[in-house]
């Protein structure tokens, strides 16, 4: 039996979408295509049973067995997080609270501007002039709330 032959029997079709999806997730680790695959997995497993599904009905359930995996391992994640070395990597502005800034445009009536790095953000919190260093708190909608250093 060969290649073509194996494609031509809907189960094997999708087993072999399945392995290649899993192998894919292997090679670039997403953590997302494991479940398309399982779905994949789910869809040959059934249309080997029941040769009788048509296409129609084989790819509807492709995408209920691929929704109802994911929805599992996100749920699953959601319980069981991964300890992190850097829990912060992803999360620039909670990397900066803490940090001491410099004022490059005064913070007037609440609002101005400080340097961070080698970018600029607008901050709020107490009037300061230019030039004062502050201690950055929090962040809310793309703005450093800081305070005196």
């Amino acid at each position: 039996m060969d290649f073509n032959q194996l494609l031509a029997v809907p189960g094997l079709a999708w087993l072999i979408l399945a392995a290649v999806l899993a192998i894919a997730e292997l090679l670039a680790p997403g953590i997302f295509l494991v479940f398309i695959a399982a779905g994949a997995a789910v869809t040959g497993v059934a249309t080997l049973l029941v040769p009788a599904f048509d296409l129609v009905f084989e790819v509807f359930l492709f995408a209920a067995a691929s929704a109802a995996a994911v929805a599992v391992g996100r749920r699953w994640y959601r319980q069981n997080p991964v300890p992190s070395a850097d829990p912060l990597l992803n999360d620039r502005v909670a990397r900066l609270i803490g940090q001491v800034v410099t004022v490059v445009e005064p913070i007037v009536a609440g609002q101005g501007r400080v340097k961070v790095g080698d970018g600029e953000w607008p901050a709020h919190g107490p009037d300061t002039p230019v030039g004062a260093h502050v201690r950055i708190t929090g962040a809310r909608s793309g703005s450093l709330d800081v305070e005196p250093a």
